[in-house]
């Protein structure tokens, strides 16, 4: 657990060939291979599927069927993504094919249909060329009772904005869903629905006019995408106490590759922004607005720009991967061994919406009601001076650590106090009801909503947050080492204590939404 091994393991889980080791990608597969095989060597026992550390987390995406999705309107045939952007609308959407169409009228205007004058039918919808854009639930919930929703604006959005429509957000896998039916959603062209009407040009439609119906209507499938937890478990000495276990998590993914992009040039404006928003007030907009950075001093350090198209993801979250890794194999290779079993879960999917956490306390490999505490940690690398307000090299943040048990918290004040560690804990972030809804953002609120106490650590945010320049240069290895050992002493503290924290706070319902 020193800064230098952190280091190399760093240097390693979060190199460019791991290609910013986005969920369900074979690059985050080989990440979590790195860990399930360094886990091996420690010689800790495997906990995920048929004797292995890794746990198979049934993620999917969507996909347009397109041997059973030919759309045509008014007798010419439709091309995907070329002539039309058809919506996924889930299982459950409603057919066009065949329905009467009527035009509604310009989104936004006091003229517009709704009601039961589209009740049952496919609502055609044209938008301000100088203004394409429609919030889709807004306009499904006008539109509730229609079969479908045609927007006419489809050559008016940005390509990457049409790029992005077109594909699928990941999702976790479960029974099909049984709620309500929703209309079928397209974008088409604005000739295409002029010719549905029967017109020259849409700006002469009028609201109320029925048109040529679509044939066909999109439809879709689940195409599966392979990614995992990895999960082990180091048994407990105490023949009492060996059956209940402590648990310490991280996530394992990252968000990938994008364009790329002069790497200089973007942190020079990031840590200007940050600056900003510690010390300003005012809208995010405003704020970005205000920032002029002289990038002559960088130019002459770098003359050429340096291109970089990697989310490396080094604090978020390489540096609680490793954390966890590092006390695993540290307590591992202890002469004395807590009394209770220690648990480690790398989550995958905590960027697209907690889905590996979700998936391992809804399908444990121990007995969820064994797990009497849960530690996240997520982003502990940084939290220096000028990256959050009183940052510095004793700042930590605690989110969640008394919203289930009064003696978790003690737990890890006391920890603090009697190791002199002395950190300055930071509760802001914890607040009933704070904006930014930390408490809800990350892997420990999985255990949370089954009444288990968690702690989330975190040294906080800062300028390379979500950046291509989340890199190992800019860690602060020294901190990232104290607080490695900092979670192994609390997770020891937790193991050996006599009697499990008790819960003396209501429980949340585990399939209720999370409440900051």
């Amino acid at each position: 657990m020193t800064p230098a091994a952190l280091r190399s393991r760093l240097e390693t889980y979060t190199a460019d060939s791991m290609r910013g080791r986005l969920t369900g990608s074979e690059d985050h597969r080989r990440a979590t291979r790195y860990i399930a095989e360094e886990l091996r060597r420690a010689g800790l026992r495997p906990a995920g599927d048929n004797g292995s550390f890794l746990q198979r987390v049934p993620l999917f995406v969507t996909t347009l069927d397109t041997a059973n999705s030919v759309l045509s309107a008014a007798g010419s045939t439709l091309q995907p993504y070329r002539d039309y952007l058809p919506r996924y609308q889930g299982p459950r959407s409603r057919s066009m094919d065949g329905v009467a169409l009527v035009y509604a009228g310009i989104w936004g205007s006091s003229t517009l249909l709704r009601g039961i004058d589209v009740r049952g039918k496919v609502v055609l919808v044209s938008t301000p060329t100088e203004n394409a854009s429609v919030v889709k639930v807004q306009a499904q919930n006008r539109f509730a009772e229609s079969a479908g929703i045609v927007l006419a604006n489809f050559e008016l959005m940005e390509p990457a904005l049409r790029q992005g429509l077109a594909s699928s957000p990941m999702q976790l896998d479960g029974p099909e869903a049984t709620g309500q039916e929703l209309p079928a959603y397209v974008h088409i062209s604005r000739a295409t629905a002029a010719r549905l009407l029967g017109l020259g040009n849409l700006d002469d439609a009028q609201p109320g006019r029925e048109g040529s119906a679509l044939r066909g209507s999109p439809r879709f499938k689940k195409v599966s995408v392979e990614s995992y937890n990895v999960v082990a478990i180091l048994p407990g000495s105490d023949p009492r106490l060996r059956d209940e276990y402590v648990a310490v998590g991280a996530h394992s993914d990252h968000v990938g590759t994008s364009d790329p992009v002069d790497r200089d040039s973007l942190r020079a404006f990031q840590l200007e922004l940050r600056r900003k928003q510690l010390t300003a007030s005012g809208s995010a907009p405003s704020i970005e607005a205000s920032i002029r950075v002289n990038m002559d001093s960088i130019r002459r350090v770098h003359p050429k720009p340096r291109l970089d198209s990697i989310y490396n993801g080094a604090d978020d979250d390489g540096s609680g991967s490793m954390a966890v890794l590092e006390l695993a194999r540290a307590m591992a290779t202890e002469r004395n061994r807590p009394k209770r079993s220690m648990l480690f879960v790398w989550h995958t999917g905590e960027e697209l919406g907690l889905f590996g956490s979700e998936y391992y306390t809804d399908n444990p490999t121990v007995p969820r009601e064994q797990i009497v505490a849960q530690i996240n940690i997520d982003m502990i690398g940084r939290g220096g001076r000028g990256e959050e307000v009183n940052g510095g090299p004793n700042y930590l943040q605690l989110i969640g650590s008394r919203r289930l048990s009064t003696q978790l918290g003690d737990v890890v004040e006391e920890v603090s106090r009697s190791r002199r560690y002395n950190w300055a804990f930071d509760y802001q972030y914890d607040a009933i009801g704070h904006p930014e809804q930390f408490y809800c953002r990350s892997d420990h609120y999985s255990y949370a909503r089954y009444g288990i106490p968690v702690v989330f650590m975190t040294t906080g945010g800062h300028a390379d947050y979500h950046q291509v320049t989340d890199e190992v240069e800019f860690l602060d290895f020294r901190k990232l080492s104290r607080v490695t050992h900092f979670a192994h002493d609390l997770a020891r503290a937790l193991g050996d204590r006599q009697e499990r924290p008790l819960v003396d706070k209501p429980r949340p319902n585990p399939r209720g939404n999370c409440v900051q």
